[in-house]
Protein backbone atom coordinates (compact mmCIF):
# COMPACT_ATOMS: atom_id res chain seq x y z
CA UNK A 1 0.00 0.00 0.00
CA UNK A 2 1.64 2.97 -0.71
CA UNK A 3 1.37 6.44 1.19
CA UNK A 4 -1.14 8.13 -0.33
CA UNK A 5 -3.73 5.39 -0.40
CA UNK A 6 -2.98 4.42 3.02
CA UNK A 7 -3.30 8.02 4.27
CA UNK A 8 -6.66 8.55 2.42
CA UNK A 9 -9.32 8.20 5.11
CA UNK A 10 -12.44 7.62 2.55
CA UNK A 11 -10.57 3.76 1.95
CA UNK A 12 -10.77 1.46 4.80
CA UNK A 13 -12.86 1.27 8.13
CA UNK A 14 -12.97 4.16 9.95
CA UNK A 15 -12.87 2.66 13.35
CA UNK A 16 -9.45 1.38 12.04
CA UNK A 17 -8.45 5.13 10.14
CA UNK A 18 -9.61 6.46 13.62
CA UNK A 19 -7.66 3.55 16.07
CA UNK A 20 -4.56 4.00 13.48
CA UNK A 21 -4.14 7.58 14.53
CA UNK A 22 -5.61 7.37 17.65
CA UNK A 23 -2.79 5.33 19.20
CA UNK A 24 0.62 7.05 18.20
CA UNK A 25 -1.37 10.52 18.94
CA UNK A 26 -2.98 9.67 22.50
CA UNK A 27 0.73 8.52 22.75
CA UNK A 28 2.07 11.20 21.66
CA UNK A 29 -0.30 13.56 23.97
CA UNK A 30 0.71 12.02 27.02
CA UNK A 31 4.25 12.17 26.45
CA UNK A 32 3.81 15.97 25.47
CA UNK A 33 2.12 16.21 29.07
CA UNK A 34 5.95 14.90 30.28
CA UNK A 35 7.07 17.94 29.79
CA UNK A 36 5.91 19.92 32.33
CA UNK A 37 4.27 16.97 34.39
CA UNK A 38 8.27 15.97 35.00
CA UNK A 39 8.59 18.96 35.84
CA UNK A 40 5.72 18.86 38.38
CA UNK A 41 6.72 15.68 40.11
CA UNK A 42 11.04 16.56 39.98
CA UNK A 43 9.78 19.60 42.05
CA UNK A 44 7.20 18.87 44.25
CA UNK A 45 9.82 16.47 45.74
CA UNK A 46 12.56 18.78 46.32
CA UNK A 47 14.55 18.74 49.45
CA UNK A 48 13.45 22.51 50.69
CA UNK A 49 9.97 24.28 49.90
CA UNK A 50 8.69 21.35 47.53
CA UNK A 51 5.63 22.39 48.10
CA UNK A 52 5.90 26.41 47.51
CA UNK A 53 8.07 25.39 44.60
CA UNK A 54 4.91 23.31 43.22
CA UNK A 55 2.42 25.99 43.99
CA UNK A 56 4.65 28.49 42.20
CA UNK A 57 4.52 26.30 38.90
CA UNK A 58 0.93 26.04 39.15
CA UNK A 59 0.98 29.84 38.89
CA UNK A 60 2.18 30.03 35.82
CA UNK A 61 -0.48 27.41 34.12
CA UNK A 62 -2.55 30.08 33.17
CA UNK A 63 0.01 32.12 31.43
CA UNK A 64 1.01 28.69 29.56
CA UNK A 65 -2.28 28.20 28.65
CA UNK A 66 -2.38 31.53 26.95
CA UNK A 67 0.48 30.24 24.64
CA UNK A 68 -1.46 27.12 24.23
CA UNK A 69 -4.40 29.33 23.36
CA UNK A 70 -2.38 30.82 20.65
CA UNK A 71 -1.05 28.02 19.06
CA UNK A 72 -4.84 26.39 19.14
CA UNK A 73 -5.93 29.56 17.35
CA UNK A 74 -3.35 28.57 14.33
CA UNK A 75 -2.46 25.03 15.01
CA UNK A 76 -6.08 23.39 15.61
CA UNK A 77 -7.83 26.24 12.84
CA UNK A 78 -5.77 25.13 10.23
CA UNK A 79 -5.69 21.26 10.58
CA UNK A 80 -9.00 20.90 10.02
CA UNK A 81 -9.06 23.28 6.84
CA UNK A 82 -5.87 21.69 5.84
CA UNK A 83 -7.89 18.01 5.77
CA UNK A 84 -10.87 19.08 4.11
CA UNK A 85 -8.75 20.33 1.27
CA UNK A 86 -7.09 17.58 0.83
CA UNK A 87 -10.42 15.32 1.27
CA UNK A 88 -11.29 17.12 -2.15
CA UNK A 89 -7.88 16.53 -3.69
CA UNK A 90 -7.06 20.68 -3.68
CA UNK A 91 -3.35 20.34 -2.80
CA UNK A 92 -2.12 23.80 -3.57
CA UNK A 93 -5.09 25.58 -1.28
CA UNK A 94 -3.84 22.87 1.39
CA UNK A 95 0.10 23.94 1.28
CA UNK A 96 -1.47 27.77 1.84
CA UNK A 97 -3.17 26.74 4.88
CA UNK A 98 0.11 25.21 6.30
CA UNK A 99 2.16 28.08 5.21
CA UNK A 100 -0.23 30.32 6.41
CA UNK A 101 -0.39 29.03 9.78
CA UNK A 102 2.99 28.54 9.96
CA UNK A 103 3.87 32.48 9.68
CA UNK A 104 1.24 33.20 12.18
CA UNK A 105 2.56 31.06 14.96
CA UNK A 106 6.07 32.73 14.61
CA UNK A 107 4.45 36.39 15.07
CA UNK A 108 2.43 35.52 17.52
CA UNK A 109 5.20 33.76 19.30
CA UNK A 110 7.84 36.96 18.88
CA UNK A 111 4.74 38.92 20.40
CA UNK A 112 3.59 36.67 22.85
CA UNK A 113 7.59 36.54 24.51
CA UNK A 114 8.27 40.23 25.08
CA UNK A 115 4.83 40.97 26.41
CA UNK A 116 5.26 38.14 28.67
CA UNK A 117 8.30 39.29 29.84
CA UNK A 118 6.95 43.06 30.38
CA UNK A 119 4.20 42.16 32.38
CA UNK A 120 4.71 39.36 34.21
CA UNK A 121 5.15 40.45 37.79
CA UNK A 122 1.89 42.30 37.84
CA UNK A 123 0.06 38.98 36.48
CA UNK A 124 1.59 36.50 38.75
CA UNK A 125 0.33 38.28 41.55
CA UNK A 126 -3.08 38.93 40.50
CA UNK A 127 -3.48 35.39 39.36
CA UNK A 128 -2.43 34.35 43.26
CA UNK A 129 0.66 34.79 44.00
CA UNK A 130 2.12 35.52 47.53
CA UNK A 131 5.46 36.55 48.44
CA UNK A 132 6.62 33.16 49.07
CA UNK A 133 5.44 31.25 46.02
CA UNK A 134 6.24 34.55 43.46
CA UNK A 135 10.22 33.89 43.45
CA UNK A 136 9.68 30.04 41.99
CA UNK A 137 6.96 31.51 39.72
CA UNK A 138 8.99 33.92 38.30
CA UNK A 139 11.79 32.24 37.51
CA UNK A 140 9.83 29.01 35.60
CA UNK A 141 7.80 31.79 33.77
CA UNK A 142 10.52 33.70 32.59
CA UNK A 143 12.87 31.06 31.10
CA UNK A 144 9.62 29.51 29.91
CA UNK A 145 8.79 32.38 27.51
CA UNK A 146 12.31 32.70 25.68
CA UNK A 147 11.57 29.17 24.76
CA UNK A 148 7.74 29.51 23.72
CA UNK A 149 8.71 29.95 20.46
CA UNK A 150 9.67 26.26 20.25
CA UNK A 151 6.60 25.37 22.28
CA UNK A 152 4.23 26.92 19.54
CA UNK A 153 5.86 25.67 16.26
CA UNK A 154 6.18 21.75 17.86
CA UNK A 155 2.63 21.71 18.94
CA UNK A 156 0.93 24.19 16.24
CA UNK A 157 2.51 22.31 13.25
CA UNK A 158 2.82 19.35 14.61
CA UNK A 159 -1.35 19.04 13.39
CA UNK A 160 0.14 18.73 9.73
CA UNK A 161 2.15 15.94 10.11
CA UNK A 162 -1.07 14.12 12.02
CA UNK A 163 -3.55 16.15 9.47
CA UNK A 164 -1.65 13.65 7.22
CA UNK A 165 -2.01 10.39 8.35
CA UNK A 166 1.80 10.61 10.06
CA UNK A 167 0.74 9.57 13.37
CA UNK A 168 3.99 7.96 14.25
CA UNK A 169 5.74 10.56 13.03
CA UNK A 170 4.22 12.94 14.78
CA UNK A 171 4.10 10.98 17.69
CA UNK A 172 8.06 11.17 17.17
CA UNK A 173 7.74 14.82 17.35
CA UNK A 174 7.04 14.63 21.14
CA UNK A 175 8.97 11.68 21.84
CA UNK A 176 12.42 12.89 21.04
CA UNK A 177 11.46 16.10 23.48
CA UNK A 178 9.95 14.08 26.06
CA UNK A 179 12.84 11.89 26.55
CA UNK A 180 15.55 14.73 26.43
CA UNK A 181 13.21 16.60 29.13
CA UNK A 182 13.33 13.07 31.09
CA UNK A 183 17.16 13.31 30.85
CA UNK A 184 17.80 17.05 31.00
CA UNK A 185 15.50 17.54 34.14
CA UNK A 186 17.11 15.59 36.77
CA UNK A 187 20.91 17.03 35.72
CA UNK A 188 19.74 20.33 35.68
CA UNK A 189 17.68 20.00 39.13
CA UNK A 190 19.56 18.44 40.73
CA UNK A 191 23.02 17.58 39.59
CA UNK A 192 23.26 20.95 38.85
CA UNK A 193 21.12 22.30 41.62
CA UNK A 194 19.04 24.78 39.52
CA UNK A 195 15.87 24.19 40.70
CA UNK A 196 12.98 25.37 39.17
CA UNK A 197 15.08 27.15 36.74
CA UNK A 198 16.41 23.71 35.46
CA UNK A 199 13.18 22.29 34.92
CA UNK A 200 12.23 25.65 32.67
CA UNK A 201 15.52 24.77 30.94
CA UNK A 202 14.92 21.38 30.34
CA UNK A 203 11.66 21.97 29.15
CA UNK A 204 12.51 24.86 26.45
CA UNK A 205 15.69 22.62 25.35
CA UNK A 206 13.63 19.97 24.34
CA UNK A 207 10.58 21.98 22.96
CA UNK A 208 13.34 23.72 20.76
CA UNK A 209 14.32 20.21 19.63
CA UNK A 210 10.80 18.89 18.85
CA UNK A 211 9.92 22.00 16.90
CA UNK A 212 13.66 21.32 14.61
CA UNK A 213 12.22 17.81 14.04
CA UNK A 214 8.97 18.87 13.05
CA UNK A 215 10.13 21.61 10.44
CA UNK A 216 12.41 18.96 8.78
CA UNK A 217 9.75 16.90 8.23
CA UNK A 218 7.34 19.16 6.94
CA UNK A 219 9.74 20.48 4.62
CA UNK A 220 11.69 17.06 3.60
CA UNK A 221 10.59 14.67 0.79
CA UNK A 222 8.56 12.32 2.36
CA UNK A 223 5.50 14.51 3.61
CA UNK A 224 2.64 14.62 1.08
CA UNK A 225 2.30 17.89 1.21
CA UNK A 226 5.63 20.22 1.69
CA UNK A 227 5.98 23.54 3.79
CA UNK A 228 7.32 25.72 0.85
CA UNK A 229 8.78 29.37 0.73
CA UNK A 230 6.25 30.08 -1.38
CA UNK A 231 3.81 29.05 0.71
CA UNK A 232 4.87 31.13 4.05
CA UNK A 233 2.98 34.23 2.53
CA UNK A 234 -0.21 35.16 4.61
CA UNK A 235 -3.13 34.51 2.37
CA UNK A 236 -5.55 36.78 4.47
CA UNK A 237 -9.08 35.09 3.29
CA UNK A 238 -7.54 31.90 4.23
CA UNK A 239 -6.05 33.49 7.61
CA UNK A 240 -10.61 34.74 8.43
CA UNK A 241 -11.09 31.04 7.81
CA UNK A 242 -8.32 29.93 10.05
CA UNK A 243 -9.13 31.73 12.81
CA UNK A 244 -12.51 31.01 12.65
CA UNK A 245 -11.99 27.66 12.93
CA UNK A 246 -9.47 27.83 15.35
CA UNK A 247 -11.13 30.10 17.67
CA UNK A 248 -12.62 27.44 19.21
CA UNK A 249 -9.56 25.60 20.34
CA UNK A 250 -8.51 29.48 21.07
CA UNK A 251 -11.48 29.98 23.18
CA UNK A 252 -10.91 26.54 24.79
CA UNK A 253 -7.41 27.13 26.02
CA UNK A 254 -7.94 31.08 26.83
CA UNK A 255 -11.26 30.38 29.33
CA UNK A 256 -8.64 27.12 30.86
CA UNK A 257 -7.04 30.29 31.68
CA UNK A 258 -9.28 32.26 32.64
CA UNK A 259 -11.11 29.61 34.88
CA UNK A 260 -7.76 28.41 36.65
CA UNK A 261 -6.73 32.59 37.35
CA UNK A 262 -9.93 32.54 39.28
CA UNK A 263 -9.24 29.15 40.87
CA UNK A 264 -6.28 30.20 42.68
CA UNK A 265 -7.56 33.75 43.40
CA UNK A 266 -10.41 32.15 45.46
CA UNK A 267 -8.57 29.31 47.02
CA UNK A 268 -5.89 31.74 47.85
CA UNK A 269 -8.76 33.91 49.64
CA UNK A 270 -10.69 31.11 50.86
CA UNK A 271 -7.69 28.45 51.86
CA UNK A 272 -4.36 29.84 51.54
CA UNK A 273 -1.05 28.96 49.14
CA UNK A 274 -2.15 24.50 50.38
CA UNK A 275 -4.74 25.31 48.51
CA UNK A 276 -3.49 26.54 45.01
CA UNK A 277 -1.21 23.71 45.29
CA UNK A 278 -3.84 21.45 45.56
CA UNK A 279 -5.59 22.46 42.54
CA UNK A 280 -2.13 22.41 41.06
CA UNK A 281 -2.16 18.35 41.72
CA UNK A 282 -5.48 17.78 40.83
CA UNK A 283 -5.05 19.74 37.63
CA UNK A 284 -1.96 17.55 36.51
CA UNK A 285 -4.13 14.41 37.24
CA UNK A 286 -6.73 15.57 34.90
CA UNK A 287 -4.57 16.24 32.32
CA UNK A 288 -2.94 12.93 32.29
CA UNK A 289 -6.27 10.51 33.05
CA UNK A 290 -8.26 13.15 29.49
CA UNK A 291 -5.03 12.41 27.33
CA UNK A 292 -6.97 9.42 25.63
CA UNK A 293 -9.88 11.14 25.65
CA UNK A 294 -8.07 13.69 23.17
CA UNK A 295 -6.21 10.78 21.63
CA UNK A 296 -9.44 9.66 20.68
CA UNK A 297 -10.93 13.06 19.37
CA UNK A 298 -8.17 14.67 17.99
CA UNK A 299 -7.34 11.74 15.62
CA UNK A 300 -11.40 11.34 14.49
CA UNK A 301 -11.19 15.20 13.09
CA UNK A 302 -8.77 14.48 10.55
CA UNK A 303 -11.00 10.93 9.50
CA UNK A 304 -14.26 13.41 9.90
CA UNK A 305 -13.47 16.14 8.05
CA UNK A 306 -11.40 14.28 5.15
CA UNK A 307 -14.62 12.45 4.63
CA UNK A 308 -16.75 15.33 5.11
CA UNK A 309 -14.98 17.06 1.58
CA UNK A 310 -14.73 13.52 -0.13
CA UNK A 311 -18.83 13.56 0.15
CA UNK A 312 -18.84 10.57 2.21
CA UNK A 313 -21.73 11.36 5.15
CA UNK A 314 -22.20 7.94 6.30
CA UNK A 315 -18.62 7.21 7.56
CA UNK A 316 -18.63 10.44 9.09
CA UNK A 317 -21.54 9.32 11.31
CA UNK A 318 -19.79 5.89 12.03
CA UNK A 319 -16.97 8.12 13.41
CA UNK A 320 -18.78 10.62 14.96
CA UNK A 321 -20.42 7.30 16.49
CA UNK A 322 -17.14 5.10 17.57
CA UNK A 323 -15.50 8.27 18.59
CA UNK A 324 -18.34 9.04 21.43
CA UNK A 325 -18.92 5.55 22.77
CA UNK A 326 -14.98 5.18 23.09
CA UNK A 327 -14.66 8.26 24.78
CA UNK A 328 -17.82 7.85 27.40
CA UNK A 329 -16.57 3.95 28.21
CA UNK A 330 -12.93 5.28 28.73
CA UNK A 331 -14.50 8.30 31.08
CA UNK A 332 -16.64 6.40 33.27
CA UNK A 333 -13.86 3.60 33.70
CA UNK A 334 -11.27 6.70 34.91
CA UNK A 335 -14.04 8.34 37.24
CA UNK A 336 -14.43 4.79 39.06
CA UNK A 337 -10.25 4.20 39.27
CA UNK A 338 -9.93 7.96 40.91
CA UNK A 339 -12.97 7.44 43.36
CA UNK A 340 -11.65 4.34 44.83
CA UNK A 341 -7.55 4.93 44.54
CA UNK A 342 -7.06 8.89 45.18
CA UNK A 343 -4.09 8.59 47.03
CA UNK A 344 -1.93 7.01 44.65
CA UNK A 345 -2.51 10.13 42.11
CA UNK A 346 -1.63 12.23 44.66
CA UNK A 347 1.84 10.68 45.72
CA UNK A 348 3.06 11.18 41.84
CA UNK A 349 2.98 15.08 42.45
CA UNK A 350 3.83 15.35 46.55
CA UNK A 351 4.47 13.70 49.32
CA UNK A 352 3.31 16.51 51.84
CA UNK A 353 0.84 14.62 54.58
CA UNK A 354 -1.13 17.85 54.56
CA UNK A 355 -1.91 18.23 51.02
CA UNK A 356 -3.37 14.76 50.89
CA UNK A 357 -5.17 15.42 54.12
CA UNK A 358 -7.26 18.28 51.92
CA UNK A 359 -6.41 16.97 48.15
CA UNK A 360 -8.47 13.57 48.32
CA UNK A 361 -12.22 15.04 49.58
CA UNK A 362 -11.31 18.06 46.67
CA UNK A 363 -10.57 15.25 44.38
CA UNK A 364 -13.87 13.29 45.16
CA UNK A 365 -15.55 16.59 44.37
CA UNK A 366 -13.48 17.61 41.53
CA UNK A 367 -13.91 14.78 39.44
CA UNK A 368 -17.61 14.05 40.45
CA UNK A 369 -19.40 13.01 37.08
CA UNK A 370 -16.29 12.91 35.11
CA UNK A 371 -17.77 10.74 32.06
CA UNK A 372 -19.69 13.68 30.86
CA UNK A 373 -16.53 15.60 29.65
CA UNK A 374 -16.59 12.99 27.32
CA UNK A 375 -19.99 14.21 25.86
CA UNK A 376 -18.49 18.27 25.95
CA UNK A 377 -15.09 16.80 23.85
CA UNK A 378 -17.10 14.78 21.42
CA UNK A 379 -19.56 17.50 20.55
CA UNK A 380 -16.86 19.79 19.96
CA UNK A 381 -14.27 18.08 17.93
CA UNK A 382 -17.59 17.15 15.49
CA UNK A 383 -18.42 20.79 15.28
CA UNK A 384 -14.69 21.52 14.40
CA UNK A 385 -13.94 18.95 11.81
CA UNK A 386 -16.46 19.69 10.03
CA UNK A 387 -16.19 23.23 9.97
CA UNK A 388 -19.20 24.46 12.32
CA UNK A 389 -17.01 27.16 14.06
CA UNK A 390 -19.99 29.44 15.58
CA UNK A 391 -21.06 25.90 16.73
CA UNK A 392 -18.30 25.28 18.44
CA UNK A 393 -17.24 28.61 19.86
CA UNK A 394 -20.27 28.86 21.54
CA UNK A 395 -19.76 25.95 23.63
CA UNK A 396 -16.27 26.69 24.49
CA UNK A 397 -17.78 30.04 25.90
CA UNK A 398 -20.95 28.45 27.69
CA UNK A 399 -19.30 25.86 29.52
CA UNK A 400 -16.32 28.19 30.63
CA UNK A 401 -17.02 31.78 30.93
CA UNK A 402 -21.20 31.43 30.95
CA UNK A 403 -20.66 28.26 33.76
CA UNK A 404 -17.70 27.63 35.67
CA UNK A 405 -16.63 31.35 36.02
CA UNK A 406 -19.48 32.49 37.87
CA UNK A 407 -19.82 29.14 40.06
CA UNK A 408 -16.25 29.51 40.99
CA UNK A 409 -16.96 33.20 42.08
CA UNK A 410 -20.77 32.42 43.78
CA UNK A 411 -20.59 28.76 44.93
CA UNK A 412 -17.92 29.46 48.07
CA UNK A 413 -20.11 31.83 49.70
CA UNK A 414 -23.15 29.83 49.44
CA UNK A 415 -23.87 27.73 52.96
CA UNK A 416 -20.31 28.62 54.12
CA UNK A 417 -19.23 25.82 50.73
CA UNK A 418 -15.42 28.02 50.42
CA UNK A 419 -13.06 26.02 49.16
CA UNK A 420 -15.49 23.18 47.96
CA UNK A 421 -17.51 25.92 46.00
CA UNK A 422 -14.30 25.94 43.86
CA UNK A 423 -13.65 22.77 43.50
CA UNK A 424 -17.76 21.86 42.97
CA UNK A 425 -17.47 23.96 39.90
CA UNK A 426 -16.31 21.82 37.77
CA UNK A 427 -18.73 18.79 37.71
CA UNK A 428 -21.77 20.87 37.21
CA UNK A 429 -20.23 22.18 34.28
CA UNK A 430 -19.31 19.19 32.87
CA UNK A 431 -23.19 18.05 33.38
CA UNK A 432 -24.59 21.51 31.69
CA UNK A 433 -22.30 22.22 29.14
CA UNK A 434 -20.98 18.65 27.92
CA UNK A 435 -25.21 17.55 28.10
CA UNK A 436 -25.81 20.79 25.98
CA UNK A 437 -22.92 20.48 23.58
CA UNK A 438 -23.43 16.99 22.29
CA UNK A 439 -27.37 17.30 22.33
CA UNK A 440 -27.49 20.28 20.26
CA UNK A 441 -24.61 18.11 17.98
CA UNK A 442 -26.93 15.21 17.85
CA UNK A 443 -29.87 17.04 16.93
CA UNK A 444 -28.44 18.91 14.02
CA UNK A 445 -25.43 17.38 12.67
CA UNK A 446 -26.71 14.20 13.08
CA UNK A 447 -29.60 14.60 10.88
CA UNK A 448 -28.30 16.91 8.42
CA UNK A 449 -25.93 13.83 7.89
CA UNK A 450 -28.59 11.49 7.20
CA UNK A 451 -30.55 13.24 4.90
CA UNK A 452 -27.08 13.72 2.95
CA UNK A 453 -26.63 9.87 2.73
CA UNK A 454 -30.26 9.65 1.67
CA UNK A 455 -30.06 11.85 -0.91
CA UNK A 456 -26.05 10.50 -2.25
CA UNK A 457 -28.44 6.75 -2.76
Amino acid sequence: MNTQTENDFSQGSVRSNILRLAGPMTLAQLINLLYNIIDRMYIGHLPKDSTLALTGLGLTFPILMMITAFTNLFGMGGAPLFSIARGKQDNKRASRIMGTTFTMLLISGVILTILGLLIKKPVLYLFGASDATFPFADTYLSIYLLGSIFVMFSLGMNNFINAQGFARKGMLTVLIGAVLNIILDPVFIFVFHMGVAGAALATILSQMVSAFWVLRFLTGKETLIRLTRESLHVHLPLLKEIISLGASGFIMAFTNSAVQVVCNASLQNFGGDIYVGVMTVINSIREVVSMPVQGITNAAQPVLGFNYGARQPHRVREGIRFMSITCIFYTTLIWILLLIFPKPFIHLFNNSSQLLKLGVPSMTIYFFGFFMMSFQFSGQSTFVALGRSKNAIFFSLFRKVIIVIPLTLLLPYIGGLGVNGVFLAEPISNFIGGGACFFTMMHTVWPELKQQENTSD
